[in-house]
């Protein structure tokens, strides 16, 4: 995962060279996650980005083709603060450099895919010994644009050898470049200088051949991508932690399916995160939206959709350039929790749109309610005298209660901080001071959010339960830490508890249903084997 040394954020935070000697470290709150088609840049690896001019950079500026550039501007314009990156490309064709080598050519190949990916190569054979006729150094640069003395990323290699498996082979030293390959076979000889011999201070370059491309146009397979391979969407899960997930349209006026957002969903909810969802590109009109809500199939509680999607005023002339509202929340979103110290307040947020947007729609009163009704919310202007809203998520099904949106992610966000700040224990799961510790570190977490406001101050309706009744060794062959916690609602008596099971493989936390009368008694061990870990491997 790659991440610019600019960026100083801490996005799982803390040392962990002694994590189980100090408090569980706060995730990141407004983290946003990116999945589409750019200019240039690595495909199926997440970059971490803290601005557009950084996003220029490493994936190029604003394209027409693939609405993420401007999604990604929107987001940095209404407050965004980091973003994640994933480059998805369907084919593709990255440029080739000929290094002449006597008679042959060595021929270099760029790593990341498009039509404008500017490479060149210069080489010489500075500090090396006139006996050895193998061995050169080579230096490749990425340019921001063709002919340009800007360049972005240089990487220098010294001493590389033409000869096949030796020290130094030129092949396996450029395994670890993050520019170029090496394409074809080695040539015999090693590639001729670059420099000049009558101006021996003037470095030359070979610049690369045009014959990058950038391929096809995205379809829902290339975005979801595949599991095993860490590609599309999947990508994401060798990046750091996020908070929401914006997956652009595919190409102007091509919505992304609905088995990408099916996908996305299950994987947003494995990674305790949310994702915004642009409103379908057919609802216009408000009318239109509430009439076509009902066939809508798609319902999650783990989504949130603002209604209806931005327009964008153009430097000349009149407003033309639509855009989902996905990208544009996220950045509200980020500048909420940014502004106020207890985000997960409920009272509400004002999610005004900056100057240069503005609805692409007009959205009535009873229908702004008939949306919310419905779990969606509705997007204002900047100058409308809106009162702060408390928005939702989708309904996870017709007819239940949609979730209030900082309730959810104060849920998500605290299942995020217990899991990866607990982990540390697996390595030492059989320890009882360990399995006391770990319970220690999550009291102190609920116990200071009930304090400050965000858990009810209802007395001793939290629990947290990590012993020898969940880690019993002679139950659980597998090599596995688990814990249980809860907190009270608003409702008395009703509790939301979660169980998180540390393994090998990975960690994971789902909501389950437990007595409060059975967490303190003597029973809690037999409900939680019949009940919750049934299912579980052994």
């Amino acid at each position: 995962m790659r991440q610019p040394a600019s960026v100083g954020h801490s996005l799982a935070g803390g040392d962990e060279s002694q994590p189980g000697a100090r408090a569980l470290v706060p995730v990141a709150t407004a983290v946003t996650a990116f999945v589409g088609r750019t200019l240039k840049g690595p495909v199926n690896e997440p970059v971490c980005i803290n601005s557009l001019a950084q996003y220029a950079q490493v994936f190029g500026g604003q394209w027409q083709s693939a609405p993420l550039s401007a999604a990604v501007e929107q987001y940095f314009e209404h407050g965004g603060e980091l973003a994640v990156i994933v480059r998805v490309a369907s084919g593709g064709q990255a440029p080739t450099l000929d290094l002449p080598a006597g008679e042959q050519t060595l021929v270099l190949v760029g790593i990341c895919p498009g039509s404008r990916e500017f490479l060149r190569a210069s080489v010489d054979y500075d500090g090396i010994d006139p006996a050895n006729r193998t061995q050169f150094n080579l230096t490749v640069q990425r340019l921001r644009t063709a002919g340009s003395a800007l360049v972005e990323q240089q990487e220098v290699f010294r001493r590389c050898s033409i000869t096949p498996g030796v020290d130094r082979d030129l092949r396996s030293v450029l395994m670890g470049s993050r520019l170029v390959r090496v394409q074809g076979r080695l040539t015999a000889v090693r590639p001729q200088p670059t420099r000049s011999a009558s101006e021996p201070a003037e470095v030359n370059f070979i610049d690369c051949n045009f014959d990058g491309n950038d391929g096809q146009p995205l379809s829902d397979y290339d975005i979801i991508g595949n599991h095993s391979l860490r590609s599309g969407l999947f990508a994401l899960d060798a990046g750091p932690a996020f908070n929401f997930l914006c997956i652009p349209d595919l190409a102007p006026g091509q919505p992304v399916g609905m088995a990408t957002l099916v996908v996305a969903t299950r994987f947003c909810r494995k990674n305790h995160a949310l994702l915004l969802v642009d409103p379908p590109l057919q609802w216009g009109d408000a009318e239109t939206a509430l009439a076509q809500l009902p066939q809508w199939p798609f319902h999650s509680a783990d989504a949130v959709m603002f209604y209806p999607r931005v327009r964008l005023a153009g430097r000349q002339g009149p407003s033309t350039e639509v855009l989902g509202s996905a990208a544009v929340v996220a950045g509200l979103l980020a500048r909420h929790s940014r502004a106020e110290a207890r985000w997960w307040q409920t009272g509400g947020i004002a999610l005004a749109l900056a100057d240069a947007a503005e609805p692409a729609a007009l959205v009535s009163d009873s229908q702004r309610k008939a949306l919310a009704q419905a779990g969606i919310n509705t997007l204002s202007r900047r100058s409308d005298a809106l009162a702060a809203n408390a928005p939702c998520t989708l309904l996870s099904a017709q007819g239940q209660e949609p979730q209030t949106l900082l309730a959810k992610r104060l849920e998500l966000w605290l299942a995020a901080t217990i899991e990866r700040g607990t982990r540390w224990a697996l390595n030492r799961r059989g320890d009882p001071a360990v399995w006391a510790r770990v319970q220690q570190q999550v009291s102190e977490l609920l116990e200071q959010l009930q304090a400050t406001g965000a858990l009810p101050q209802t007395g001793t309706e939290l629990f947290v339960i990590c012993d020898q009744r969940l880690n019993e060794a002679r139950v659980y062959a597998n090599p596995t830490l688990r814990l249980l916690y809860g907190v009270s609602t608003q409702g008395t008596g009703q509790y939301c508890a979660w169980l998180v099971v540390h393994e090998a493989a990975g960690s994971s936390t789902r909501r389950v249903s437990v007595s409060r009368m059975a967490t303190s008694g003597r029973h809690v061990a037999a409900e939680i084997e019949a009940d919750l870990l049934r299912n579980l491997p052994r």
